[in-house]
């Protein structure tokens, strides 16, 4: 879900929305339980050549908590890329938890600040990617309705989903413990 259609000159969405996905599958993490944003950020960073893979063909790593200030204050993008083909900054924003539409108000001011500050000038205009936990289309639509900077939210997935039918079909966790403890004593 984006508005880069609304954002952006014709061609130059088409090429951003191509560049985005709608969900990123971030298993590669190994990450089994709830995390702070922080964790998924040391947990990316750590894995960086498997997230730019996932993330698609042409990102380049910029920096992590990308320091920007204005005034007397500074703001923090939580991961920063440059897209070689799009020529344009990607801000990325990371949350644990569901798109709340006070975050799409976050991330137009900080890729106004990423324009204003630091783009080159044949670079094309900032794009900024929140990803979450799990968001409302509908929710997010409404969100970057009036946002003038090309803005995508999309989900991302910790672990695979076990399918519905297979649901209460597998054996619990405790339960495959216990056969490996009786057909391998010692491991248990």
């Amino acid at each position: 879900m984006h508005n880069f259609a609304l954002a952006l000159p014709e061609h130059f969405a088409e090429q951003a929305e191509e560049a985005l996905k709608s969900s990123y599958n971030l298993e590669f993490l190994g990450i089994r339980r709830e995390i702070k944003e922080r964790e998924l950020e040391d947990h990316l960073i750590d894995k960086l050549r498997d997230f730019i893979l996932e993330l698609g063909y042409g990102f380049c790593f910029v920096g992590r908590q990308y320091r920007l200030s204005l005034g007397r204050k500074e703001y923090f993008i939580d991961l920063l890329f440059y897209h070689r083909f799009l020529k344009a900054l990607v801000a990325i924003e990371l949350k644990i938890g569901p798109f709340e539409p006070e975050l799409a108000g976050k991330m137009d001011f900080y890729l106004n600040l990423l324009n204003e500050k630091e783009r080159a000038p044949d670079d094309a205009p900032s794009i900024g990617i929140i990803l979450c936990a799990e968001k409302d289309n509908l929710e997010v639509e409404f969100a970057l309705k009036s946002k003038s900077n090309p803005i995508g939210v999309a989900e991302y997935h910790l672990q695979g989903k076990l399918p519905a039918e297979m649901k209460g079909k597998l054996p619990s966790a405790r339960q495959l413990q216990e056969v490996v403890r009786a057909v391998y004593p010692r491991l248990g």
